[in-house]
């Protein structure tokens, strides 16, 4: 779950550590679902979510309900067992 830099969650800011986190708890969500649940602004959840697809620990997909939104959810080949501050 690295990129070319060697970027893992450990070393994203803890606005994405809590992203991911609300993912892991609740399955995939929209930005709207992540936004409420995290309690972040959807600005902070739109960069958090930049990082976590830069590493490969999040997948972008079609929210069939609603084709404006995407549906985001953990990488389930790429992720970790915990992660750590």
């Amino acid at each position: 779950m690295t990129d070319t830099d060697g970027e893992g969650i450990a070393d994203l800011p803890p606005s994405a550590k809590l992203v991911y986190k609300v993912l892991e708890y609740n399955g995939p969500l929209t930005q709207k679902g992540i936004v409420e649940e995290s309690m972040l602004s959807a600005r902070t959840v739109r960069y958090a979510l930049e990082r976590l697809e830069t590493i490969g620990a999040v997948e972008e997909d079609v929210y069939f309900a609603d084709a404006r939104q995407n549906l985001y959810e953990i990488d389930p080949q790429e992720a970790e067992p915990a992660v750590s501050d």
